[in-house]
């Protein structure tokens, strides 16, 4: 049985960020990734054509930990972006094992064994990087819930009024890409743009693609205040989703709501990704829950992973690093005093955390006595 360094599960820019790491020091590793290409989550969540930025959270400083993954100023689209990463990925001679559903890990005589769907693989340390990817729910009664969490195919709603929900920089994006192919394709029905709340959050990048799209005469509507109510079944068999745009109070325990009803086949959820609580749960990994408002960024009911200073979890060996503890963490200071940390979901953010968490497991493993 052959004995890892280290097993890292998920290529995306953390896990591949420290298998590069593990190369340069010469360490043994195992890169698990369930799904069938490198970047796989960023594939799968960014819309044709989408621009990668080079973002860097104002509270850091670059440059990029590793040049070799940073999103060139250009702002490449995710294609070229993901053929770049291709062509590292055979620059530095990574090995990554696809198809690896990760399922549990067991501990014995102070060695972990990572068990995935197919196979197990045993190593001194374990990096946890498979991100954020768990779908949040949209939250409606009735029978109708399937619904689209990303734009596949533009064609698919060209002549036809599309609902795409989300604050962030995930709906903005597919409401900038679906304006443009509705506008180049020449059809002038609308994008609705619905968000629960009452302002929308994203980036300077993202805002200004938007700010350009619109300028360009793209036709979009902006709801706020639209919350998702009932999935339902129409007289013809359609699965519809019905959003509440407004609720005005009539006296006496009356309101009047209003709402817009659309063919869940034109309504794209962009309302995020949760943490891997569940798993980490499982795994008996230290987490506070969100609950009194002791938490300032993470939501009410959330759960928070505990981590050192070095990403290290509550059980030592075990890392956790990038979209996997996002968008906080707790930190364990050394007084054993405990603060939220914010932690923006960037490839940025990602990649420094693989940094840190490798340049601890280099330094212990190197403490380790030979055989």
């Amino acid at each position: 049985m052959k004995i890892h360094d280290v097993v890292i599960v998920g290529a995306g820019p953390g896990g591949l960020g420290c298998a590069i790491r593990a190369v340069e020091s010469g360490l043994s590793y195992v890169l698990l990734e369930k799904g069938q290409n490198v970047f796989q989550g960023i594939v799968d969540s960014y819309p044709r054509g989408k621009k990668v930025y080079p973002t860097i959270p104002k509270s850091l400083n670059g440059p990029f930990p590793i040049p070799d993954l940073e999103p060139s100023e250009a702002n490449e689209p995710v294609e070229e972006y993901v053929a770049k990463i291709d062509a590292c990925v055979v620059r530095h001679g990574i090995d990554i094992a696809f198809n690896e559903e990760f399922q549990d890990i067991s501990k014995e005589k102070g060695r972990f064994t990572v068990i995935t769907k197919n196979n197990r693989y045993t190593a001194r340390k374990v990096v946890l990087a498979f991100g954020s990817n768990i779908p949040i729910d949209l939250g409606v009664y009735g029978e109708a819930k399937t619904i689209a969490r990303k734009l596949d195919n533009t064609e698919e709603h060209i002549g036809a009024p599309t609902l795409v929900l989300g604050g962030g920089n995930a709906a903005a994006d597919v409401v900038s890409t679906l304006s443009k192919a509705k506008r180049d394709a020449g059809d002038q029905t609308p994008i609705y743009w619905g968000h629960r709340k009452e302002q929308f959050k994203v980036n300077k990048e993202v805002a200004r693609d938007l700010g350009e799209e619109i300028l360009l005469g793209g036709n979009i509507k902006i709801l706020l205040s639209a919350i998702p109510k009932i999935g339902e079944v129409d007289e013809d068999g359609v699965d519809r989703l019905l959003i509440q745009t407004s609720q005005i109070p009539l006296g006496k325990g009356v309101d009047l709501q209003q709402g817009m009803s659309f063919p869940m086949k034109h309504v794209i959820a962009c309302i995020g990704t949760q943490g891997p609580a569940p798993i980490y749960e499982q795994l008996n990994l230290q987490m506070i829950t969100c609950t009194g408002g002791i938490c300032r960024i993470g939501r009410e009911g959330a759960k928070l992973i505990l981590l050192d200073a070095h990403y290290q979890t509550s059980i030592k060996g075990i890392y956790a690093i990038g979209g996997a503890i996002s968008p906080s963490y707790i930190a364990v200071e050394e007084k054993g005093s405990f603060q939220e940390v914010k932690h923006p979901n960037l490839i940025f953010t990602a990649i420094r955390d693989a940094q840190i968490a490798m340049a601890d497991i280099v330094k212990r493993m190197s403490k380790r006595p030979s055989a």
